[in-house]
């Protein structure tokens, strides 16, 4: 159900789905923990949380979901400037400060597997700004060497994909009628089922770069969770659902954490899993959350500052888990060794989220709104 206005919203956004906001703030904590166990993976079979990209995957479609309900009744006095506009300025401040902590980040990290020495802080500062631009780096001429979009903060690849989503959303998408939309929803579930279950990886965790592989991945998990979000809004009726929020945040901790299954040798069946994720298990979440309401203070207050840390949050991490990657690769060191510092890397993330959110992007784009947007949609 319909609950208090986020830290991060416009002066006319409508209520937010206060569960929902809880939940996206879960989904990205839990990928921070996905992130710091990469330090001990030597490929996706053993991985710890082993399923934590798919986390992306809800994102987009509570992306989607958030996106129909806030605007498909307001095209009628906006025009598709101004929802750019709308969604720029609420996405891309983070973006920037993203890029430049990734910067800092990368080159005094020290960790020997990518060696530093050999990046100018020339070709540093270009990726910086292509970072910053949420310009894409081709593979082979970014300062990482592996191939990635974004060196600098590897996450920034799903913002990259969030922008085409709301492109598409204003010029195309919304335009379509509900059981046009249903028949796009089913069309991009089946492609994405198909690359999950008989693609290269038995997953859907693609998306990262610009080779050919990758992009049609990622470029299918944005069109199959973000049209269903929208989808979702559209069809949308609220039932009674008692304890959403915490029914729902175990549930997706528990999804995200499943062990990979099938090996090497029945890959299949981890995209099997994967699928039934993406096309059963995620929007049932987001229609038990959206359903839900919270019932007392703490929860509500849980949920609030979990969904105005969420962004930010996702945005800054990624840089620290270079650090923590390679204090754990120089020092050799176990989990159990490095778990103080894992822990650190959680709250200090989360930390520095709630600071950029307070002292950074929320005057930031209070600048870019009453700058750039009419008087009615100032925060």
């Amino acid at each position: 159900m319909k609950e208090q206005i986020s830290l991060a919203a416009f002066a006319d956004t409508k209520p937010h789905y206060g569960i929902l906001d809880g939940l996206r703030g879960v989904a990205a904590i839990t990928v921070v923990c996905f992130h710091l166990f990469e330090a001990y993976a030597t490929s996706h079979l053993d991985q710890i949380i082993n399923h934590g990209y798919l986390a992306v995957d809800f994102f987009f479609i509570l992306s989607g979901f958030v996106v129909g309900y806030a605007y498909d009744d307001r095209w009628g006095t906006m025009k598709t400037k101004d929802f750019i506009k709308r969604r720029i300025i609420r996405l891309h401040p983070m973006v920037v400060m993203g890029a430049l902590i990734g910067a800092v980040m990368f080159y005094f990290q020290g960790c020997p597997v990518w060696d530093v020495s050999k990046v100018t802080v020339l070709s540093l500062i270009f990726a910086t700004f292509l970072n910053a631009l949420l310009l894409p780096a081709t593979p082979g001429t970014e300062v990482r060497g592996l191939g990635e979009m974004y060196p600098l903060n590897g996450p920034s690849w799903s913002l990259f994909f969030e922008y085409i989503g709301n492109i598409l959303y204003a010029l195309f998408i919304r335009k379509l009628p509900t059981k046009a939309l249903a028949a796009l929803v089913f069309i991009a579930g089946c492609g994405l089922a198909a690359y999950a279950i008989a693609g290269p990886y038995g997953d859907i965790c693609a998306g990262f770069s610009l080779t050919g592989i990758e992009f049609t991945g990622g470029f299918l998990r944005l069109m199959f969770s973000f049209s269903a979000g929208l989808l979702l809004t559209r069809i949308f009726k609220p039932a009674g659902v008692r304890g959403a929020f915490w029914i729902c945040s175990l549930a997706i901790v528990a999804l995200l954490a499943v062990p990979r299954l099938g090996g090497t040798e029945h890959m299949w069946l981890n995209g099997v899993y994967d699928t039934v994720c993406f096309a059963v298990f995620f929007p049932l979440l987001v229609y038990l959350g959206a359903s839900g309401k919270t019932t007392d203070r703490y929860t509500t207050r849980v949920c609030k500052f979990l969904g105005d840390i969420s962004y930010p949050l996702y945005m800054v991490h990624y840089p620290f888990i270079y650090l923590y990657y390679a204090w754990v690769k120089n020092d050799n060191l176990t989990f159990g060794e490095s778990l103080p510092g894992a822990a650190g890397v959680v709250a200090g993330s989360i930390a520095l989220a709630w600071i950029c959110l307070k002292f950074y992007d929320i005057p930031v784009r209070k600048y870019l709104a009453d700058r750039f947007l009419k008087p009615r949609a100032k925060m």
